[in-house]
């Protein structure tokens, strides 16, 4: 089969490697609009088991990754000055170029061609994708490519009002922490946590209203970065913010209803977003490339495998989607949140998408449960 790929992320690296290993005679390439020894961002997190559910599909990948992961067992809150550890909540986390740079090795050694710094701008790119049997656009969350056939995919995009800037630190952290800092413009939230043995992720999220009253429209890039830096000097121990081309961003909560036509199909944040305070963006693009994988085992025609992926992928995902947009939705009220006693504000973040109830939050942390039960003894019935 003759497969090209627009995107060089993990949901098509890693269903470039499986197809590839499955069958050599696959002619595999993957086209990346960026350079090889560059990206965005700064570390990715994973929650639950890590990347325990490549294991089975993929053992090869499973182990040349985790032994790059920064593990940890526990989440912290910090409600200002009040920290809140919470147990039971495993992660790991991985620098988003290094993740890429293994992949990238991997898919080569198996024999897939990758191009970096090739821009597809047009499913009917003919010099490129030619006469491709399948055509997998998995290059994120606005593509020129699914934009331009937002009718075909029935693509629906809200833009949600919450301000947020992805920075990193040389600060390293012990857990995945989620700090909220009153300040007189409003509330800021960092969510932090180390992805190497010397940097973290610091990523600053603000209400729309915040952002204004702090007038950052009109700062310039070191400007921000100072005032991110006073805001959470307690935090950041003396240790600068650092940058990777970091600007404002709304987060955009991406669906599509149909996830093919012809023999183009959407994988990852092309596909759908899922908002980074669950931690499962870059789980679910790559259970997006194992589920394609499965379908094409399975079906030996495009169109009847495309439609497998949807059988297969679709209640999975909605779950997990569902729960990504309850979780936006809390942190655009956290400047009202911010009003609850630590423990009950703790405990609203826990139970906040609904998934996790007051048995579960016992399960995994019998103090907060007792601490939450002790504000609210009828909590303790159920």
């Amino acid at each position: 089969m003759k497969i090209r790929i627009i995107g060089g992320g993990p949901a098509g690296l890693c269903f470039a490697a499986l197809m590839k290993r499955d069958d050599p005679a696959h002619d595999v390439v993957i086209y990346e609009r960026g350079p090889r020894d560059a990206t965005w961002g700064f570390g990715v997190v994973f929650s639950d088991r890590a990347l325990e559910f490549l294991r089975a599909d993929d053992e090869a990948m499973y182990l040349l990754l985790s032994p790059h992961m920064e593990t940890w067992p526990n989440l912290t809150i910090v409600h200002n000055d009040t920290r809140i550890p919470i147990t039971g909540n495993g992660f790991a986390a991985i620098g988003r170029l290094q993740l890429l740079s293994l992949l990238y090795v991997h898919a080569e050694q198996l024999g897939v061609r990758i191009e970096f710094d090739r821009a597809i701008e047009s499913f009917s790119d003919r010099e490129r994708l030619g006469d491709a049997d399948l055509i997998v656009c998995a290059n994120g969350a606005s593509p020129v490519l699914r934009q331009a056939n937002e009718l075909r995919f029935g693509t629906s995009c809200d833009w949600r009002p919450n301000k947020f800037i992805w920075y990193g630190t040389s600060r390293v952290f012990d857990s995945l922490s989620l700090t909220f800092r009153e300040t007189d413009h409003g509330v800021f939230c960092a969510h932090h946590y180390r992805y190497s043995p010397s940097r973290s992720t610091f990523l600053v999220e603000v209400e729309e209203e915040t952002w204004k009253r702090a007038d950052f429209e009109h700062m310039s890039p070191e400007s921000t970065i100072a005032h991110c830096e006073r805001v959470f000097a307690k935090d950041l121990s003396g240790h600068p913010i650092l940058s990777n081309n970091s600007h404002w961003r709304n987060f955009p909560m991406i669906w599509n209803e149909r996830w093919s036509f012809d023999n183009v199909v959407l994988v990852g944040d092309a596909l759908r977003t899922a908002h980074f305070s669950i931690g499962s963006g870059t789980r679910l693009a790559m259970e997006d490339a194992i589920a394609l994988w499965k379908a094409f085992r399975e079906k030996h025609s495009v169109p009847e495998a495309l439609a497998r992926f949807r059988e297969l992928r679709l209640h999975p995902m909605k779950k997990i989607w569902d729960a990504a947009n309850v979780s936006a939705r809390w942190y655009e009220r956290m400047g009202e949140n911010m009003k609850l006693d630590p423990v009950e504000f703790a405990y609203s973040y826990m139970t906040r998408t609904g998934r996790v109830n007051h048995a579960e939050v016992r399960r995994r942390d019998p103090n907060l449960a007792a601490a939450y039960e002790k504000l609210h003894p009828e909590a303790s019935a159920a």
